[in-house]
């Protein structure tokens, strides 16, 4: 069994991270992610937060009591894209070990930053596909999707509000994908163990209602995308801390 130290500190990075992407819409796994991945490894880390991702996406949709408006449009381009980069993202998976994965997430992010510092501020919809495709890759490898979607939904100049409803859909299609993916290639060890799906569950769903004031002030701030940013340049350090450790 797992060290009880390692595996609270993630339990803690749930609940951080369903807070955020209750509030902003993304940024989950950006958070959960490189602690979990080194509580409980990489395989098992990619099931468990796929599970808990679609949780927290679940409830942002159905459970807040209002009427979701997702960019359909946009969720349908990014999710026919993103299957054959599951595939590729398993073998990803296999190939690289935990300290590499957790590097790979913060070059990742920020290749994220520098694509949209130098995009245009409208993105055609065609974008979707390499948005996709990144997405559906790093759903299987590192469950660190959000920022090829973010970028591409930024782009599309979307409202905060369709923002948080239109990545928890991409989010929701992209987990069953990655489930997919897993099943298909035999990937068994992204199977989690039953104990720790009943301890975080009830974690991230607390989180995801505490966030849902965090939204609605962060909405009538108009400070939505500079908070997007800080969130993926604080990624970014904690992701080469854990690396690190």
């Amino acid at each position: 069994m797992m060290a009880f130290v390692p595996f609270l500190v993630a339990a803690a990075a749930v609940a951080a991270g369903a807070i955020l992407q209750s509030a902003t819409g993304f940024g989950f796994s950006l958070v959960a992610a490189p602690l979990v991945f080194a509580a409980v490894g990489p395989e098992e880390a990619v099931g468990l937060l796929t599970l808990l991702s679609a949780q927290v996406s679940l409830m942002t949709l159905a459970t807040e009591g209002r009427r979701p408006q997702p960019a359909t449009g946009e969720c349908l381009v990014v999710l026919a894209a993103a299957a054959p980069g599951a595939v590729v993202g398993v073998a990803v998976l296999r190939a690289l070990d935990v300290v590499a994965l957790q590097i790979a997430v913060s070059a990742g992010v920020i290749a994220t930053l520098a694509v949209r510092r130098l995009a245009t501020r409208h993105l055609p919809r065609w974008a979707g596909v390499p948005a996709g495709f990144a997405a559906g890759a790093l759903t299987t490898s590192t469950t660190t999707s959000g920022p090829p979607l973010l970028v591409f939904l930024l782009g599309r100049r979307l409202t905060p509000e369709q923002m948080r409803d239109t990545l928890p859909v991409c989010f929701l299609g992209l987990s069953a994908i990655g489930a997919l993916a897993l099943w298909a290639t035999g990937t068994t060890g992204a199977v989690p163990e039953l104990w720790q799906v009943a301890v975080l569950v009830p974690v991230a769903a607390a989180g995801q209602v505490l966030g849902r004031r965090l939204f609605a002030r962060l909405a009538a701030s108009g400070r939505y995308e500079p908070v997007i940013t800080a969130v993926l340049l604080a990624s970014v350090l904690g992701g080469l801390a854990g690396a690190a450790l």
